[in-house]
């Protein structure tokens, strides 16, 4: 089981926790949402919780809680700039449909 940085997204992570003054990297789940029925869920780690998974990439880590591991299992995240909008990005292997306008997804 592994999920992924790319170069960018991992530099992204470790310029916002420095940034930030604090954190242990990326935290990575999922909760009920949307039409599709799931919805990725971002926030920066401030401490590793009892049953996490951890993954480092490029140097930036991201945690994972044991229930949202195996919806997000070989996800690789990007960080894309286009023009003024920023981004991560999800290639997720997993997901098997999402809804029209990306926000939500399932497996």
């Amino acid at each position: 089981m592994a999920v992924t940085l790319t170069e960018k997204a991992a530099k992204h992570v470790s310029n916002s926790i420095t940034k930030r003054g604090r954190g242990v990297g990326l935290r990575l789940g999922v909760r009920l949402s949307g039409c599709s029925g799931l919805a990725y869920k971002l926030e920066f780690a401030d401490e590793i919780k009892l049953g996490d998974a951890q993954f480092e990439s490029h140097g930036a880590k991201v945690i994972v809680d044991a229930k949202s591991l195996p919806f997000v299992d070989g996800t690789e995240l990007d960080f894309v700039r286009d023009g003024l909008n920023q981004e991560f990005k999800f290639n997720n292997p997993n997901v098997k449909d999402q809804c029209g306008c990306g926000e939500s997804f399932n497996v």
